[in-house]
């Protein structure tokens, strides 16, 4: 593993984290197409890979609570003071309730999908085809929205949707972004409250992965012989891309359609799927 393969990374990373066509897929993708040009074989993952993924993930958990950062503290502050008044009633108190249930729902639904997530890393034509059918997930979930009446509140209902379709979206190849965007159109949420609140239910869980797999997975006498340099140089250009891409993806569902990258991830599915058919 060397630095442009890590940049690189980031820079996928952290335009794929937020874009609604799957991060996980994208650094599939780019990992294996690099050992592709490089001649490496694809069932070569090292303990080093498996650790940037987390550190890139890092950098675009650090970009989301950065651009977040206001409405962290009113949730966590709304959370503190509706348990020690008793007073459930404020929009925050119950936004961070609704996180707080996405959350275990994700856990509850993503964790007898970890083995098979594993597994997937080394099949990107299978990977490719998952992606598909996220492009097939956000269209319809645009077709669907202009038949209802957009509503900008979240329900308990809308949340515990949200929150199973995140713990989906384990599989590789399966957006987080576009699931839960996808799920808060069909639930008639309007595109900026549904990825705004997509973007906030991100935090736990990436947070949670990135302190517990670490802990059960890596063996921390291996990592201090990692190449540093390369690890930090693709997390901090993850987070920094990560923080842009929030930032104009927001202002970009506020005006237009999801369906452009519904036709990507359609495209950039089945391309991938072809690609690594043939090459395996």
């Amino acid at each position: 593993m060397d630095i442009i393969q890590t940049i690189l990374m980031g820079i996928v990373q952290g335009l794929s984290e937020f874009l609604p066509i799957s991060s996980s897929a994208h650094l599939v993708f780019t990992s294996n197409f690099y050992k592709v040009f490089k001649g490496i074989e694809i069932v070569q993952n090292t303990n080093q890979e498996v650790f940037l993924d987390i550190m890139l993930h890092l950098g675009t958990l650090i970009a989301v609570l950065i651009y977040f950062r206001k409405e962290v503290l009113e949730i966590a502050h709304a959370l503190i003071v509706g348990l020690k008044t008793k007073n459930y009633s404020s929009k925050d108190f119950k936004l961070g309730i609704y996180i707080i249930l996405g959350t275990f729902l994700t856990i509850f639904v993503a964790f007898p999908l970890s083995d098979i997530a594993e597994i997937l890393v080394f099949k990107p034509a299978i990977v490719g085809i998952i992606l598909f059918f996220t492009g097939v997930i956000l269209l319809s979930g645009e077709f669907v929205s202009k038949k209802l009446t957009e509503k900008k509140d979240i329900s308990l209902k809308t949340a515990i949707i949200m929150g199973i379709a995140q713990g989906i979206a384990a599989l590789p190849g399966f957006s987080r972004s576009g699931l839960t965007i996808a799920s808060g159109l069909f639930s008639a949420l309007d595109r900026t409250t549904a990825a705004r609140y997509s973007f906030l239910l991100s935090i736990p869980i990436i947070l949670g992965a990135s302190m517990v797999y670490p802990l059960v997975k890596i063996d921390f006498a291996e990592v201090i012989t990692y190449n540093w340099t390369a690890i930090i140089a693709g997390t901090i250009v993850s987070g920094i891309v990560g923080y842009l891409c929030i930032k104009y993806f927001l202002k970009f569902v506020s005006k237009f359609s999801l369906s452009i990258f519904g036709y990507y991830c359609l495209i950039a599915g089945i391309f991938t799927a072809v690609f690594f058919s043939l090459y395996a």
